[in-house]
């Protein structure tokens, strides 16, 4: 009867296990989405951030919050990194999800094109050190955070790019 018992709660121990690795591999083997933006001044010229982890221009954006889909991630991150206003979101640039695209962790970032306005105003400074406007032919592209060159690039030459 004993060995019936131990047998079981082994048993029971082993698929407690299963369990718990599935529900790790879900949280933490799987992609974070998240969300760049490509902000337009009225005047065309785009804005871009410096991150303070880094020292890069960038795109501003961020991970998606529970409960939020990726206007109101847009929506969000461009007040918490620019200080601007979303006008409206006038363009799906692409969709960004090589396992080597951020640093830290495998992301699927959703990249739009979108009309904004207001005083460009840093609001986050522990992420955020610089922001300025560029026009389209002055950007620093090369050496940007993730793979904001790339997106930039493609946005420029009009793609819309699933990678």
């Amino acid at each position: 009867m004993f060995l019936l018992f131990f047998a079981t709660f082994i048993q029971s121990i082993r698929n407690l296990s299963r369990v718990g690795q599935t529900v790790l591999g879900i949280i933490f083997r799987h992609p974070i989405t998240g969300a760049s933006i490509i902000p337009l001044l009225a005047d065309g010229r785009i804005v871009l951030i410096k991150r303070r982890d880094d020292g890069c221009w960038a795109l501003p954006g961020g991970m998606v919050d529970w409960g939020e889909d990726i206007s109101q991630t847009v929506h969000r991150e461009l007040i918490e990194e620019t200080g601007l206003e979303l006008v409206k979101i006038t363009r799906l640039v692409g969709v960004y999800s090589a396992p080597d695209r951020d640093p830290r962790i495998h992301s699927i970032c959703v990249v739009v094109e979108a009309e904004v306005q207001g005083k460009m105003e840093i609001q986050d400074t522990l992420e955020v050190m610089d922001i300025r406007a560029f026009a389209p032919n002055s950007l620093p592209l090369g050496k940007m955070s993730h793979d904001h060159t790339r997106q930039l690039e493609d946005y420029l030459k009009g793609l819309t790019t699933l990678a």
